[in-house]
């Protein structure tokens, strides 16, 4: 508490114990400045964390989705190939080779 503010106090009929009390209390309950880097700083330090907990996770969305993408594809040519060499034996069949 400032001093300035400890001086309207007591012209405003505080005695010097209330004063000090109350300053012992304010002091316990305001933040000080360097409370608030402290606090600012474990915020940052949280985002950071997030930040390259959800790379990571990300980049094991990517992953497993070409990996989907390439089961797709495989399956699909497959099928086609497939598709492909059943018309041919059965065109084969229809023409009598």
């Amino acid at each position: 508490m400032s001093a300035s503010a400890v001086l309207k106090l007591q012209k405003a009929g505080f005695t010097t114990e209330q004063v000090e009390a109350l300053a012992d209390f304010m002091d316990t309950q305001a933040a000080s400045k360097a409370d608030l880097t402290e606090v600012k700083n474990e915020l940052k330090e949280d985002i950071r964390e997030t930040e390259r907990r959800l790379d990571v996770k990300i980049s094991e969305t990517k992953a497993d989705l070409l990996k989907s993408i390439l089961a797709i594809v495989i399956s699909a040519a497959t099928l086609n190939a497939i598709a492909v060499f059943g018309a041919m034996f059965g065109l084969a069949k229809l023409l009598g080779h």
